[in-house]
């Protein structure tokens, strides 16, 4: 089905507009697959970039390669949203979506940095290009899933949250007891928030060591906190395995033309969410 032009990219034939967006939004074609590849590549090598930036000693001596290498992914970026924009039927409906934001801001910061040297603090929002991988994890075949996954947290949430807020009283309920016990004796248990902290690295199984207790009473209840805590651990992932696995749906990586989503059934003849038919 031919796309519907925008009135502003009226001079823009609709069979070219076709072409762009299946290789662009599409990963099931050769060429959308290729791009998809492109595109991850482009997105880890901006990331790395950003990184190494902050190390002084690379900056120093590879100051000019990094402004050269940022300077072309970014117009890279700026022309690879700018061509998304023309194949879209809604340009706007686009570049408000969640999607088209954070396409917008992988090559923003860096074209403000040019204008205003002095807003060089602004390159660490540039590692947000990180984000845009999750647009390309739908082109591997079992990485399709990810859609899935999603799906079952947003799904789960009110277990998740529930079952956070008996963590939270357990923390709380842990971290008083050990402060009746400890206070007086051990000097690290200084209130009751830091007896909550404690509680919560022990809970979590992850043991810095700053805080111990140092009764026979205080380390009972550590024990049993430590016990309880890997029983703790199991239970959201337990959550989420059983809401993925019920789901069963096959995915694929279409997405509608007019609201941008994806997830959509690999015999779908209409979007789920919006009805335009594919």
């Amino acid at each position: 089905m031919a796309l519907r032009s925008h009135a502003i990219f009226m001079f823009i034939p609709v069979r070219i507009k076709n072409k762009i967006y299946k290789v662009i939004f599409e990963s099931e074609t050769r060429a959308g697959k290729i791009f998809d590849i492109f595109l991850m590549l482009l997105i880890l090598l901006s990331t790395v970039l950003v990184m190494l930036e902050s190390v002084e000693r690379y900056m120093t001596e590879y100051a000019g390669l990094f402004y050269t290498l940022n300077f072309i992914i970014t117009v890279l970026f700026a022309a690879e949203y700018l061509l998304r924009c023309l194949s879209v039927p809604r340009p706007l409906s686009y570049m408000g979506s969640i999607y088209g934001v954070i396409d917008l801001v992988s090559f923003i910061p860096f074209l403000l940095e040019i204008l205003f040297p002095q807003l060089h603090f602004l390159s660490v929002i540039r590692i947000l290009r990180l984000l845009r991988i999750f647009r390309v994890f739908k082109m591997v075949r079992f990485l399709e899933e990810s859609n899935g996954m999603l799906l079952s947290l947003w799904e789960s949430r009110r277990k998740i949250l529930i079952f956070l807020f008996f963590v939270l009283l357990l923390t709380v309920i842990f971290g008083s007891m050990m402060y009746v016990i400890e206070n007086g004796t051990n000097e690290k248990f200084t209130s009751i928030p830091t007896s909550i902290y404690w509680a919560i690295v022990t809970l979590t199984t992850v043991g810095y060591g700053d805080i111990s207790p140092i009764t026979a009473l205080g380390k009972t209840i550590a024990s049993v906190i430590m016990i309880l805590g890997y029983a703790i651990i199991a239970v959201p992932t337990g959550i989420i395995t059983a809401r993925f696995i019920n789901a069963n749906r096959s995915e694929t990586g279409r997405t509608c033309k007019n609201c941008f989503k994806q997830g959509h059934d690999s015999d779908a003849n209409f979007c789920k969410y919006c009805g335009t038919e594919f």
